[in-house]
């Protein structure tokens, strides 16, 4: 039970928090359209280490990321400035995407991809509050301990859960790209609009703290 109840629930946790339309499986998808489903796996696997690591910090940390609130509105301010700065790139300044030939970008695109998940995915803040409060809920519960074994099950299962979310993304948009002309035209103004309201719901939790 050590082993499967935090997998079990990391996964949980992770298929509810990964699910709703966000920057990475919104991003994803949209490599998948653009460029093909290898493409946007390799983009998938370079945000699941980046998750990895943002969840397993949460977990050793989580009892004192708990009781030091700071911590926590520090990383909120910093993801209000990151997201408000995504939103206006995002509505103003990005290209439209379009379906090109997919030959002529794999050299770039095999290189960089990776990086890119990787990046999109740690500019993300929200896991790490996130995963602090659920492994928290589970100590109240007696059904997580802090030890090496519920630990990195617990982690396992939220990445396990944050993939297969990801892959479902990435198969979905690519099998329906002939029928997603409007969701190509208006990805980046998707992406935009998530972000501004992330922004949004960050600065009111901050304005909430402050007062």
């Amino acid at each position: 039970m050590k082993f499967f109840l935090p997998f079990f629930f990391g996964y949980l946790a992770a298929v509810v928090g990964v699910i709703p339309p966000g920057l990475i499986n919104l991003t994803a998808a949209k490599v998948s359209l653009v460029e093909g489903k290898k493409r946007a796996m390799v983009f998938v696997f370079g945000a699941l280490i980046i998750i990895f690591l943002q969840t397993y910090v949460s977990v050793i940390f989580a009892q004192y990321i708990n009781h030091h609130n700071e911590i926590v509105i520090l990383l909120r301010e910093i993801g209000l400035l990151i997201f408000i700065a995504l939103s206006i790139y995002f509505l103003k300044f990005a290209r439209k995407p379009t379906i090109g030939n997919e030959e002529n970008d794999v050299v770039k695109s095999k290189r960089s991809r990776f990086f890119v998940g990787m990046f999109v995915s740690a500019i993300n803040f929200f896991p790490i509050p996130y995963y602090v409060l659920i492994s928290m809920t589970m100590v109240s519960y007696g059904i997580f301990t802090f030890e090496t074994l519920p630990e990195y099950s617990f982690v396992l299962g939220a990445v396990l859960g944050s993939s297969t979310i990801f892959y479902l993304y990435v198969v979905f948009f690519n099998k329906m790209k002939s029928k997603t002309s409007y969701f190509i035209n208006n990805m980046n103004k998707m992406i935009g609009t998530i972000t501004g309201i992330v922004a949004l719901f960050t600065f009111f939790n901050l304005v909430k703290n402050y007062f």
